[in-house]
């Protein structure tokens, strides 16, 4: 029998592509807010693996737990939780900053991961078994102008991460970041809020990360001995030296 992962974030973009990743491995737990792009995934890998839709938005801790607590007997020894669901909203001077854009990235970045770990780590600890690998970002190592409130939630999946490696240690379980560079997803057309002219030039004059590399390494980081465990992992395209120094001549 398979063991069982968990993905937030699985209706798209890197969380689609990890779910893909790691079905031949893993049951799958695929969460996310758009149900009709959940059950699309889910009939893809019916040939793969065995799979159950959450259908949820992370910002809501009542439904999160609701979710899990109610998960059947078969589907409640969850192995792997991959904490993937994040987002951007728009891009200003600090002074300039929209409330409701900080909301939303302080809400879903940051209290979205915790509902859910703390949701899921219980059932971890009860077993002295799993991983949880969180999906921080550049810009919570390197902070970039008009970044401000995103980069600090990212900071703090950073230290939310280091802070549950060592609160958990004594119970064997793995705890992982990965810190992707630019990756092209639906990303920039949520942070410019549909602006697709700017969304599209953010990825111009170079090779951007693809959902698929990450979700690659994921796997890599599951696939590891027991007795070993990768804490922290830059992902950068080859154009992309730090946050802001990006060569968009480089092809």
């Amino acid at each position: 029998m398979k063991p069982i992962a968990l993905v937030t974030g699985a209706s798209s973009g890197i969380g689609e592509a990890i779910a893909r990743q790691i079905a031949d491995h893993y049951q799958l737990i695929i969460c996310g807010r758009r149900k009709a792009r959940l059950l699309s995934l889910s009939k893809e890998l019916h040939n793969e693996t065995q799979t159950l839709i959450g259908s949820f938005d992370v910002r809501d801790q009542s439904a999160v737990s609701n979710f899990i607590d109610s998960l059947p007997d078969k589907w409640q020894n969850i192995s792997v939780l991959i904490n993937n669901a994040g987002n951007a909203h728009g891009m200003n001077y600090i002074h300039e900053g929209d409330i409701q854009d900080w909301d939303a990235m302080i809400d879903i970045n940051i209290k979205g991961l915790l509902y859910i770990s703390r949701a899921v780590i219980p059932k971890m600890i009860k077993k002295k078994h799993g991983h949880i690998i969180n999906l921080g970002s550049i810009a919570g190592t390197d902070v970039y102008p008009k970044g401000n409130v995103y980069n600090a939630s990212k900071f703090a999946v950073d230290a939310l991460t280091k802070g549950m490696r060592m609160d958990l240690n004594k119970h064997g379980i793995k705890v992982s970041e990965i810190k992707p560079g630019l990756v092209e997803t639906e990303f920039s057309k949520v942070r410019f809020k549909g602006n697709l002219k700017k969304a599209k030039k953010t990825y111009l004059g170079y090779n951007p990360l693809q959902a698929k590399d990450i979700a690659e390494c994921v796997a890599f980081m599951l696939s590891r001995p027991q007795h070993v465990n990768i804490g922290d992992m830059i992902v950068l395209p080859l154009a992309q030296a730090s946050s802001t120094l990006i060569n968009r001549q480089q092809k």
